[in-house]
C-alpha cells in the first residue's frame, strides 16, 4: 500500500521491510519500512501523503541516539540530499547554508582545517547536522545550538518555514522550535572567527575521546543526560559499581559508564529499555538522583 502511495513522487526511494541494524550506531536487530528522500521538494510532497494516510514516521539520521524497535509500525525517513563537499567546503565562509543530511564529521574536519572558532564543540559526534540540531548535541566544549543562525523545517502539511534562532531556542540536549511531525531539512551555521589553534584543539579532543569513550564499539552514545557539570551520569554509574555489568549481549562500558556496548546480534530495543530502566533505578536508590535519559527509547 505504502509503495503505491509514493509512486510518482520524484526523489523518493522506498525500501520495504529493510534491515535497519546497519543504519544505527547501536547495531540492534531491527526491521522496518524505509524511505530515502533525495531533495527538500521530495519531503514537501512526501509528508502530506503520510499524514493523510495516518502513517507515523520518524527521521533516521546516523541513528546515534535512537534505539530502534525490532519490529516497526512506523516508517523511517532518511534524508540523502545532494551536497558538493569538495566545492562548498573548499574555502572558509562567514555563514554556511547546509542540508540537514550533511555529516558532522565533514564539518568538524573543515573547521579544523580552516580554524573555525566554535566548531570544536561538535567534534567526534556521529550525527547528521539535522539530528545534532534537534537534540542540541555537544561535548564538554559546548553545544551546537550556539552556532546555529536559522533552521529550515517542513511541517506535517508539507509547508516549508525558516526559524531564526534566539537565546531561547535551545537548552541542554533540547530544542524548542521543532513541533511533532516537523522535519529539519536545512540550517545556517556561523562561527566565532578564525583561530589557527582550533585544529590542535580538535585533534587533542579526538585523542581524549578515543582514550575515554568506546568509539570503536557499537553504542547509542550517552545513555543519560548529566545533571550538571559536577554530577555526571557516567561517574555516578561507576560510583555505584555498575561499570562492566552485563545483561544478555549488552554491557556497561569499562571505558565510560554512561555508554552501553552491544556485544552481539541478538539484542533488541526491549533488552535495552529493561537494562537502562534497571540502571536508572539503581542510581535513584543508591544516590537519590533521577537521571533523565538522553537516548531515545520510545519512538
Amino acid at each position: 500500500m505504502l509503495k503505491h502511495l509514493l509512486e510518482g513522487i520524484e526523489g523518493i526511494e522506498f525500501v520495504e521491510d529493510k534491515d535497519l541494524s546497519s543504519l544505527s550506531t547501536f547495531r540492534l536487530r531491527a526491521k522496518g519500512d524505509l524511505i530515502y528522500a533525495h531533495s527538500i521538494e521530495a519531503v514537501e510532497l512526501l509528508v502530506p501523503v503520510l499524514k493523510k494516510n495516518r502513517i507515523p514516521y520518524h527521521i533516521l539520521g546516523r541513528g546515534a541516539n535512537q534505539v530502534l524497535p525490532e519490529k516497526n509500525s512506523s516508517v523511517f525517513v532518511k534524508l540523502k540530499f545532494p551536497f558538493n563537499q569538495e566545492e562548498y567546503l573548499k574555502v572558509p565562509r562567514n555563514e554556511y547554508h547546509l542540508p540537514a543530511s550533511v555529516s558532522l564529521g565533514l564539518l568538524w574536519a573543515h573547521g579544523a582545517r580552516f580554524g573555525l572558532k566554535g566548531w570544536e564543540v561538535f567534534t567526534g559526534i556521529p550525527a547528521t547536522l539535522g539530528g545534532a540540531i534537534f537534540m542540541n548535541a555537544g561535548t564538554e566544549a559546548g553545544e551546537i545550538g550556539n552556532l546555529v543562525k536559522e533552521v529550515t523545517l517542513i511541517n506535517g502539511d508539507g509547508k516549508r518555514r525558516t526559524v531564526p534562532i534566539t537565546n531561547d531556542s535551545f537548552s541542554y540536549r533540547k530544542n524548542y522550535f521543532v513541533a511533532p511531525g516537523d522535519i529539519i531539512v536545512a540550517a545556517t551555521l556561523i562561527h566565532n572567527g578564525l583561530d589557527k589553534n582550533v585544529g590542535k584543539r580538535i585533534k587533542d579532543y579526538l585523542h581524549k575521546r578515543n582514550e575515554t569513550q568506546p568509539v570503536d564499539k557499537a553504542t547509542c552514545g550517552c545513555v543519560f543526560k548529566n545533571v550538571s557539570t559536577t554530577c555526571r551520569a557516567g561517574t555516578c554509574v561507576d560510583i555505584i559499581g555498575l561499570k562492566g555489568l552485563r545483561f544478555k549481549d549488552l554491557v556497561i562500558s569499562e571505558k565510560h559508564a554512561n555508554f552501553l556496548e552491544n556485544l552481539g546480534e541478538s539484542s533488541t530495543a526491549n533488552d535495552v529499555k529493561e537494562f537502562v530502566d534497571l540502571v536508572a533505578l539503581e542510581l535513584e536508590l543508591n544516590l537519590g538522583i533521577t537521571f533523565e535519559k538522553e537516548v531515545k527509547l520510545e519512538l
